[in-house]
């Protein structure tokens, strides 16, 4: 099965230019653009989540324990939301100025995206395999 995938990806390694990691720079930036209105939407709602969720603790024990991981949990998504909308538009630009960005950006943007349902996994997943070196 690994011998098929490497003559697929060793028949098709000339398919994607110069011109599609141009698009590719252009889907990252988009990507991130849409991350940081998720991230802005997230702090807009903080409020309206707290109290959505400390409304479902009302018979736990100790509500204010889980309510703190709350807290932590939405801070983190949050900040994760932010990180990945940055590194997305950063590597979009990177990608649109040359063709040999840094690596190193383009693999973290991709790992970070790569918990975002549906598109997350699809960007992330196909950014790997155009960086990836080819034999």
């Amino acid at each position: 099965m690994a011998t098929d995938a490497r003559a697929f990806y060793s028949a098709h390694s000339h398919s994607v230019s110069a011109s599609g990691t141009k698009t590719l720079g252009l889907v990252w930036i988009v990507y991130g653009v849409l991350r940081l209105a998720v991230t802005a939407w997230l702090i807009m709602f903080t409020t309206t989540a707290t109290l959505m969720f400390g409304s479902l603790l009302t018979r736990v024990p100790d509500p204010y324990s889980l309510m703190t991981e709350f807290h932590i949990v939405y801070s983190v998504v949050i900040v994760w939301s932010g990180i990945s909308a940055v590194l997305g538009i950063v590597a979009g630009l990177a990608m649109l100025a040359s063709a040999s960005a840094p690596r190193i950006l383009i693999v973290a943007a991709s790992l970070l995206a790569l918990p975002e349902l549906p598109f997350g996994v699809m960007l992330g997943v196909y950014t790997m395999t155009h960086i990836a070196p080819r034999e």
